[in-house]
């Protein structure tokens, strides 16, 4: 996922270091461990733009309930979606390299 709107502006978001770390920080789980719990994926979601706008000098200042209520399912839905294409590219590139 590229971009997320959030009360119509647009902010970059992507999976970065900086966002699996920021997840561990705030909930002291690893990503790896997300599984299908929606308030620990959105604040995945939440870091991931947080994170891409830190790196794209974005401002960005919404809390993690604002970024939430501003999340409708069509963008959570696509960011499920990307997460696990990107889970299925890596695991086919470790395949590949066996």
């Amino acid at each position: 996922m590229n971009k997320i709107i959030i009360s119509t502006k647009a902010y970059p978001s992507r999976v970065t270091m900086g966002a699996m770390i920021d997840f561990k920080r705030e909930t002291g789980i690893d990503v790896n461990e997300i599984g299908t719990d929606i308030g620990q994926l959105t604040m995945f979601m939440y870091c991931c733009a947080r994170s891409a706008c830190r790196a794209d000098k974005v401002d960005f200042q919404l809390t993690f309930e604002e970024f939430a209520d501003g999340i409708n399912l069509e963008d959570f839905t696509a960011f499920q979606n990307a997460m696990a294409a990107d889970e299925g590219n890596t695991k086919k590139k470790k395949e590949a390299k066996v």
